[in-house]
């Protein structure tokens, strides 16, 4: 009767619903976001930030949810019972009442006196196919006197648990939006990692074209060069042949003014200067 492994993940998965749902009614109430749709990819993150009647479309996909059925009303079965009968194990083939959570309040019936006041109990713990619950008074639908058997066939009405379904519902479609997501993302990845070869030989083509390209380029550089190199190899020649002939020009048109020593007598006899009539040795210098 205790609280068993699959009531722990059960317990977990609720508290993840709820939460997700508070945050989207706080949501639509202050306008603020308390989602962190980082999680998520960009499409599913759109799609969880709409409004919750938006959400509620979601039900038809594939959710399981008739919107026409009654789901707070179910049969169960009572098979074991404390010695005061205030609390009680209960078995049902509805499969929904693993959506309970401890604190839940249902009300039943005995199947055989539907005429009787409902019975007010309190959900304790869930099991797989089996709840616990806590019944203070078992006299509106049972009576007093009359023994409470193992094996009474119940009827029992939660309009809480009704409420659940519908929120399971619309969880549901949101889950199924993203496995379609996280489908789409992973057909993404083993397309890449099946055509990993093609890729790989693709970029390598590509590359290899690029590398021939620019190893042209620098063949067709440094052809360029190399006649460039004649050229100015050509040139370097002729312009030292024409500043040889510049600098002979040079020498050939320089101006000196030379002061005559021996062949200068006619000079002096302009200027006056009593000289001979014809020019005398030239004195050795000293």
């Amino acid at each position: 009767m205790g609280h068993n492994t699959y009531m722990k993940s059960f317990t977990l998965w609720f508290l993840l619903i709820s939460s997700l749902l508070l945050s989207w009614q706080i949501y639509a109430v202050s306008g603020e976001n308390y989602v962190d749709y980082s999680k998520f990819s960009k499409e599913l993150a759109q799609e969880l930030q709409q409004d919750i009647t938006k959400l509620e479309e979601l039900e038809d996909e594939d959710s399981f949810y008739e919107k026409d059925f009654d789901y707070s009303s179910f049969s169960a079965r009572v098979t074991d019972r404390d010695k005061t009968s205030n609390i009680i194990k209960i078995s049902s083939e509805n499969r929904n009442i693993k959506f309970f959570r401890a604190g839940d309040e249902v009300l039943f019936n005995i199947a055989s006196m539907k005429d009787r006041e409902k019975c007010e109990g309190h959900v304790r713990s869930v099991e797989d196919k089996y709840f616990v619950i806590f019944v203070k008074d078992l006299i509106p639908c049972w009576g007093k006197s009359e023994y409470f058997r193992r094996g009474t066939v119940l009827v029992v009405k939660s309009f809480r648990l009704a409420e659940r379904v519908r929120e399971a519902s619309i969880y549901r479609g949101i889950l199924l939006k993203r496995k379609k997501s996280f489908f789409k993302q992973l057909n993404s990845v083993n397309h890449f990692v099946w055509s990993y070869n093609q890729q790989k030989v693709k970029v390598a083509a590509e590359y290899d074209k690029e590398i021939m390209r620019i190893r042209k380029k620098k063949q067709r550089a440094l052809e360029e060069l190399q006649l460039n190199k004649k050229d100015q190899i050509v040139l370097q020649k002729e312009l030292i042949q024409r500043l040889d002939g510049v600098d002979e020009d040079l020498d050939f048109y320089r101006i000196e003014k030379d002061e005559l020593q021996v062949d200068r007598w006619h000079l002096d006899q302009d200027l006056g200067v009593p000289v001979g009539n014809r020019p005398i040795k030239a004195k050795p210098k000293l």
